[in-house]
């Protein structure tokens, strides 16, 4: 008998608990739909199990607050639909705050369309071990403008940590990414300053790339300083076809077919395999379909930055890996460029023209060696580790 009441009451309290979390999830949507323009919705303290997106759409001037990251946990973990945890569309002046997301089948916070946005102290992650059936990105803004990004922790993503995609007027400041395939990346955004964050134990640490066949075509701006990239040398666990499967383990800085890209005051310590590479999207060996899109980087100053001493071990899992193992061993240089060139842009002398310079300077450990690899990625001449062309600044 006493079995039985026990067992009834363990029942009772595990239904009271579902109904519990069913009556806060819709209490959770139903505030982001009710939502007046100026308002905040307030999430409270707990972990609370959603099973579907909390999907905010056309609100101006909203926060959503939680009690604090880890005090305030949203959990994707058995979601059954939609694919983000929380998403945000067509918006303006949209705050995120003082919370954590979790486990969602796709992205854990998406916003696209939304002009002025801040998400702040915000912890988003997978948990357990990193995998490639993990959403690819954690926190997720596209096609937005005036983006804050501070103080937040991301974790886990099967493509990128911190993901600022198609945007303009962005800066990511005092973050913490690792665990991902790409801790930070910049894609064919405008205007972006990225510093005082650290990014360690992911494949990558911070990218800055321009890829084709997007609506907004190329990137451009960006700064990237004071900031901590090391021990990037986590597997990469990133879906078969993505674009960041490409990206060696071990890599602290990847600059690809952008313009307009200044690294200085970091410290890149310890990564394995590139330092800092600064290539043409044909390093990819993916092929060309986009006719306006530029595959060259350009306008490159890479300088007083703070590289590691000591002996490095090149991935032999990638291509590149494997060529800078074979032609460096564990001597492998900090700076790599892979040399592919538009010869558009050269002089007569074979120079880059004023305007599509790759300037590196004060680079403490600097060392330095344009690997001279042609469009297919096969080396087409001697390696040089002359940095006299590469002395400039703009």
């Amino acid at each position: 008998m006493l079995r039985l009441l026990l067992f009834a009451l363990v029942l009772q309290t595990y239904f009271h608990k579902v109904i519990a979390q069913a009556d806060m999830e819709k209490l959770f949507q139903t505030q982001l739909i009710m939502a007046e323009d100026g308002s905040t919705v307030q999430f409270p303290e707990g972990k609370f199990q959603l099973s579907n997106t909390l999907w905010l759409d056309g609100k101006k001037n909203i926060t959503l607050r939680g009690a604090g990251q880890g005090k305030t946990t949203l959990s994707f973990l058995n979601q059954k639909q939609g694919a983000e945890g929380i998403k945000i569309t067509n918006a303006q002046n949209i705050v995120i705050e003082q919370l954590t997301v979790e486990d969602a089948k796709g992205d854990l916070i998406k916003t696209q369309q939304v002009k002025g946005l801040d998400i702040r102290d915000v912890t988003a992650q997978w948990t357990g071990e990193p995998k490639a059936s993990n959403g690819s990105y954690a926190l997720y803004p596209v096609q937005c403008s005036l983006v804050r990004i501070e103080r937040c922790t991301a974790i886990g993503a099967s493509d990128a940590g911190i993901y600022v995609g198609q945007s303009d007027s962005v800066w990511v400041t005092d973050c913490v990414a690792k665990w991902n395939v790409a801790g930070v990346e910049i894609e064919n955004t405008t205007n972006a300053w990225v510093w005082k964050n650290k990014a360690y134990d992911n494949t990558g640490g911070i990218l800055v790339f321009d890829l084709p066949d997007l609506p907004k075509k190329s990137g451009g701006n960006v700064f990237v300083y004071d900031n901590l990239i090391t021990r990037n040398n986590y597997r990469n666990f990133a879906p078969p076809g993505n674009i960041v499967g490409k990206v060696p383990p071990g890599t602290g800085v990847m600059i690809l077919a952008t313009n307009g890209v200044e690294v200085y005051h970091n410290k890149i310590w310890d990564n394995k395999t590139a330092s800092t590479a600064i290539v043409s999207y044909y390093i990819t060996e993916t092929p060309i379909k986009d006719k306006d899109y530029i595959p060259y980087p350009s306008r490159i100053y890479i300088h007083d930055n703070l590289y590691s001493m000591g002996k490095r071990k090149p991935t032999w899992k990638h291509q590149l890996g494997f060529i800078l193992w074979w032609k460096f061993g564990k001597k492998v240089p900090h700076i790599l460029y892979d040399g592919i060139q538009n010869p558009d842009w050269l002089d007569a002398d074979g120079e880059l023209k004023p305007g599509y310079e790759i300037c590196i300077q004060n680079n403490e450990n600097g060392t330095f060696a344009n690997i001279r690899v042609d469009k297919l990625g096969l080396l087409k001449g001697k390696i040089s580790k002359n940095k006299r062309p590469y002395d400039c600044r703009f």
